[in-house]
């Protein structure tokens, strides 16, 4: 009876960590977007592993979220096969998650040097640049209130030989030819480049996004213990209602 009595219990739990799955599974596919997001409207970048990380947590995602609907019904009919179908898909899937996050952490660590590269390149291609080029990284000195690089310098000699002009974006109030001689004016003009800023908001969103999958795999090991204990209940002719 008491056999029984534990089963019924970690049918529950299975049920109530399926729930807890379901969420996790939506909290993925929000923060893949969110980083997604983050990533290509603060800089262009031209490197795989940047995108890498949050493309696989909302793929992720979406399968947990439909596994877990699965798991739910293994558990309702007591269904071994269910169950333990259930048990080996969110093993890969923790396996992923793990991935992601050490994707994550690598491009982290090399933050730096891929936004430098990225913004310089952005910087030295803007004058013969197409307007939409043009107007990514003009929203991102005007969002982040940043100009250049490491500094506005950067942009010396971008609109001719010897030129001290900077895009009208990089003006503290954006007007049309405000930009025209004034590089380095700080009362006209953003002196902070724009490296130091977005390497703080990217490496905060994949922060985020390296704890998230990390603490959705564990709980996720938890919900396959249960599952484990609930398949040798089923196995061993257990009545678990």
């Amino acid at each position: 009876m008491g056999v029984e009595g534990g089963m019924k219990c970690v049918k529950y739990l299975l049920f109530f960590f399926n729930f807890i799955f379901w969420l996790c599974g939506l909290t993925l596919i929000v923060l893949g977007v969110l980083v997604q997001v983050a990533v290509h409207n603060t800089v262009v970048i031209n490197n795989v592993s940047a995108s890498s990380a949050p493309i696989v947590l909302i793929v992720v995602g979406v399968v947990v979220f439909f596994i877990a609907f699965f798991g739910c019904c293994g558990a309702w009919k007591e269904s071994y096969c269910m169950v333990t179908m259930f048990s080996l898909l969110l093993g890969l899937i923790i396996i992923t998650e793990i991935g992601a996050a050490i994707a994550g952490y690598v491009f982290r660590g090399n933050l730096t040097v891929i936004v430098h590269e990225s913004l310089n390149d952005m910087v030295t291609k803007y004058s013969n640049g197409t307007d939409e080029f043009q107007k990514a990284l003009d929203n991102l000195q005007i969002d982040l209130k940043c100009c250049g690089v490491i500094n506005a310098t950067d942009w010396r000699g971008n609109f001719g030989p010897g030129t001290n002009s900077v895009p009208d974006s990089c003006c503290v109030n954006d007007t049309a030819g405000c930009g025209q001689g004034a590089m380095e004016d700080s009362r006209k003009v953003h002196q902070m480049g724009c490296q130091t800023v977005v390497e703080e908001l990217l490496k905060k969103n994949i922060m985020w996004v390296i704890v998230a999958a990390l603490v959705i795999a564990f709980l996720q090991i938890m919900g396959i213990i249960f599952a484990c204990m609930l398949m040798r209940g089923i196995r061993s002719g257990y009545e678990v209602m």
